[in-house]
């Protein structure tokens, strides 16, 4: 199926890796030019090499912890086609402070908050007005079965993802008559270097293989995913691209979950 957006721009954040950089991969075989960003430069550039042998990559270092880290990113895809980047795909976060709501302090939540909420905050504000000008625009975020499923030892990071969700409905009413669309896709447990870890830790702590650990992992914390495995990146990838195409121009303000069935309610 053709996806109407060859030649477009992108802009892939958290992209040296997992979901972000399955979804560059994506898009690049639809002809999007990348710009690839993540925070470290070997990885980065290393995964921009991988995938140039589809298409048009360059890579851009970008700390989105700060205004300006967005600013910089925004400047460089500019100018990396000489050409205004239209799509947005904010797939960088991280886990986060974990454990016991008591004993989670001040700075594990502000930091959990800053990488999974403030930074599509400002990505947004920074490539917003370019597609607003440019009367065309796709973005997409990275939400989770966490933001209307929380767990109770990842509480800052269900609560910045249910945040993220919202400003995903708000960005979609300030901008759709511009004809930017905002979405988010809801990923859960998905293979990932992220999952990867937590599952290595789970089998050393109970003393099991890798596998035997994410078996017991799905029975007891994800009984919901029918599937009875891991989602892969380009499951997640191909949702993403469609949201970002000409196919999806009626849908706007939507989380997309690609969970295989984890969330358990009739919840957005």
């Amino acid at each position: 199926m053709d996806l109407g957006i060859s030649g477009r721009v992108a802009v892939v954040t958290g992209g040296d890796s997992g979901m972000g950089y399955a979804s560059a991969e994506h898009l690049l075989r639809e002809g999007v030019r990348i710009v690839l960003s993540d925070l470290k430069e070997t990885e980065l550039t290393e995964a921009a090499g991988r995938l140039s042998a589809l298409g048009a990559v360059k890579a851009c270092q970008a700390d989105l912890s700060t205004n300006e880290g967005a600013l910089t990113l925004r400047d460089f895809a500019r100018s990396a086609f000489d050409a205004e980047p239209t799509i947005l795909v904010n797939a960088a976060g991280v886990t986060g402070a974990t454990g016991d709501f008591l004993e989670i302090d001040d700075a594990g939540w502000l930091a959990t908050i800053q990488a999974d909420l403030m930074a599509s905050v400002r990505v947004a504000r920074a490539f917003i007005p370019g597609m607003r000008a440019a009367g065309w625009g796709r973005i997409v975020f990275f939400t989770s079965e966490d933001a209307v499923q929380p767990y109770v030892e990842e509480l800052p990071y269900c609560a910045a993802k249910a945040g993220l969700m919202n400003l995903t409905k708000g960005l979609s009413k300030a901008y759709g008559a511009d004809g930017v669309l905002v979405n988010s896709v809801a990923p859960a447990f998905v293979a990932t270097p992220m999952t990867d870890a937590m599952m290595e830790k789970r089998a050393d702590t109970l003393g099991v293989s890798f596998d035997e650990a994410v078996g017991s992992f799905l029975d007891e914390n994800r009984p919901g995913i029918v599937a009875r495995r891991r989602g892969r990146a380009d499951e997640v990838a191909a949702a993403v691209a469609f949201l970002c195409s000409e196919r999806a121009s009626f849908i706007t303000g939507e989380n997309l979950r690609v969970d295989g069935g984890a969330v358990l309610t009739m919840a957005a």
